[in-house]
């Protein structure tokens, strides 16, 4: 039996549309690993892997309708950003969001020097700590490369709102990093 490394992904894409068990299992195999931290970054360790099984029934349910424009880990990625939304939505995390209309200003980080010292996992990590809410409008926002209006939509609020949670999860963020810093001297 062939290891996933030894299919094209045409060849595991078209296996999955066939419902082939074998290829949605090495397609599994390949791309779990890239999922999976996607999944963490909105929803914490606690509920990523079951919102990482809940994409991948969809990738299977909607894989036929990959058309084979753009990036199929792109086409991925957005499944497994919606489930993560759906998710969210569903535990109704997004009604403690708040609508303020400026964040405080905290000073910029830079001047501490702390970024250079943080990891990525360590970014993440205090990524993760932001309620669902802020966690979810600054990972659309900041690393998904979202507009304020695509966030509303995804989230079902109003731009301002989503101007709102990025700035308050800036803040908190710079907050966090002030603290990490001020406990290293």
């Amino acid at each position: 039996m062939r290891d996933s490394s030894t299919y094209t992904e045409a060849e595991l894409i078209a296996g999955c549309v066939r419902g082939d068990r074998n290829a949605q299992r090495l397609l599994y195999e390949r791309y779990a690993s890239v999922m999976y931290p996607v999944c963490v970054r909105y929803m914490g360790r606690e509920d990523a892997k079951d919102v990482l099984q809940d994409g991948f029934l969809t990738v299977f349910d909607k894989i036929d309708t990959y058309k084979g424009e753009g990036s199929f880990e792109g086409w991925m990625r957005k499944i497994f950003v919606n489930a993560c939304l759906m998710r969210i939505r569903k535990g109704d995390a997004l009604r403690f969001t708040e609508d303020i209309t400026e964040a405080p200003e905290l000073g910029g980080v830079e001047e501490y020097g702390v970024l250079e010292q943080l990891g990525t996992k360590e970014i993440l990590d205090l990524i993760a700590q932001l309620s669902p809410g802020l966690r979810s409008a600054f990972n659309l926002f900041v690393l998904e490369g979202y507009t304020h209006e695509e966030v509303a939509e995804a989230l079902g609020m109003t731009e301002q709102s989503s101007r709102s949670q990025v700035s308050r999860a800036r803040s908190l963020l710079q907050k966090k990093i002030k603290e990490l810093y001020n406990g290293k001297k």
